[in-house]
């Protein structure tokens, strides 16, 4: 069983839940926090001082909210569709889930909810990715609904505007620059490696500062090309790895990198598309 509660005016988590559930100690409420049993906007939160706003849907559990759990939810209540025509279909992909199938998972990823839930509104419709976002990595993923319409996306690519918000470890200096390093992939560990070789391909990325908080800074990332782990392996080599990121830096409940604007042309009609994908605030409020 669980509880869910509507916020109705802005707080703090504890401080909330302190005041809607008197019957519970402090100290059990963060346990509580502690285990993963708050959901806020159905993501697991355990930060007592996390901030909740009007309207914001919290849901205490009776036992901490496991990755199944979550799965379970995704499927019942559908993708968040950004766009969606014709030819192409856009959607905000949550953390954690996989662009399409695996080695390990071919049931549970981005592709195969789409279909389901396309399904389910009586759209059947054949799909194809147009490119891939690392598991942890949220934000716009863009499929096609022809091979014709994803091959025609696919020659402009290169012009398409990549837009990605990045938390790092440290502040960078210059608060701005690019960085012009090749990348090629490791023959036995699944990561990428950065600086001149004969099989590294030329990878182009721009970063500039929003904000800096304590000792993480929040980047605004663009890549003009689109190699496996860019953002990832690029950063780690400037020296500030992105907040999460085990594999290149410190490992942590999340990865603090989001997808958040594709720009580009319509495949058919020529058309300017922007689609954004707004960052949940668990991302945005950087760790003190």
């Amino acid at each position: 069983m669980s509880q869910k509660l509507t916020v109705l005016s802005s707080s703090t988590l504890l401080l909330y839940l302190a005041e809607h559930l008197p019957d519970w100690s402090r100290n059990t409420l963060k346990q509580r926090l502690k285990a993963g049993c708050i959901c806020v906007n159905g993501q697991v939160v355990k930060r007592h001082d996390f901030a909740i706003d009007a309207d914001d849907r919290v849901e205490i559990h009776a036992a901490p909210v496991t990755q199944a759990v979550q799965q379970q939810r995704q499927r019942a209540e559908g993708l968040e569709i950004l766009f969606a025509d014709a030819e192409l279909i856009a959607i905000n992909k949550p953390a954690g889930l996989l662009s399409v199938a695996s080695a390990d998972e071919n049931t549970h990823h981005a592709l195969a909810l789409l279909r389901q839930q396309l399904r389910r509104q009586q759209r059947e419709l054949n799909l194809w990715p147009v490119h891939r976002l690392d598991r942890d990595t949220s934000g716009v993923l863009l499929f096609a609904t022809s091979k014709a319409a994803r091959e025609a996306v696919m020659a402009q690519w290169q012009h398409t505007e990549k837009s990605y918000l990045a938390l790092v470890q440290g502040r960078p200096q210059p608060p701005a620059g690019t960085i012009d390093q090749p990348l090629r992939q490791d023959d036995t560990k699944y990561q990428m490696h950065v600086g001149p070789h004969p099989q590294a391909k030329s990878a182009l990325t721009h970063y500039e500062t929003v904000r800096a908080v304590g000792s993480q800074t929040l980047l605004k990332v663009r890549i003009e090309t689109g190699r496996q782990h860019q953002i990832r392996a690029h950063l780690a080599w400037l020296g500030h790895p992105v907040v999460g990121d085990e594999r290149y830096g410190h490992g942590g409940k999340n990865l603090y990198l989001h997808a958040e604007r594709l720009i580009l042309r319509h495949p058919v009609t020529g058309t300017k598309l922007q689609i954004v994908a707004p960052p949940s605030r668990v991302f945005l409020q950087l760790e003190k």
